[in-house]
C-alpha cells in the first residue's frame, strides 16, 4: 500500500514539474540519458581494455 503511494506521488510529481517547467524538464531528461550513454562508453573503454 506505501509503494503503491508513493510510487503515485514520484508520478505526479513528474506530471506537475514537466507541465509547470517544461524547458527544465528537458534538460533533466537530456542529462540522465547522457549520463546512461557516458556509462555505458566507460564500460566499452573497460572491456577494451580487459581484452587487449
Amino acid at each position: 500500500m506505501l509503494k503503491k503511494v508513493l510510487t503515485l506521488l514520484v508520478v505526479g510529481f513528474a506530471i506537475y514539474y514537466l507541465l509547470t517547467a517544461p524547458a527544465g524538464a528537458a534538460d533533466a531528461v537530456s542529462n540522465a540519458f547522457g549520463a546512461v550513454l557516458d556509462g555505458f562508453q566507460q564500460l566499452g573503454v573497460f572491456v577494451n581494455e580487459l581484452v587487449a
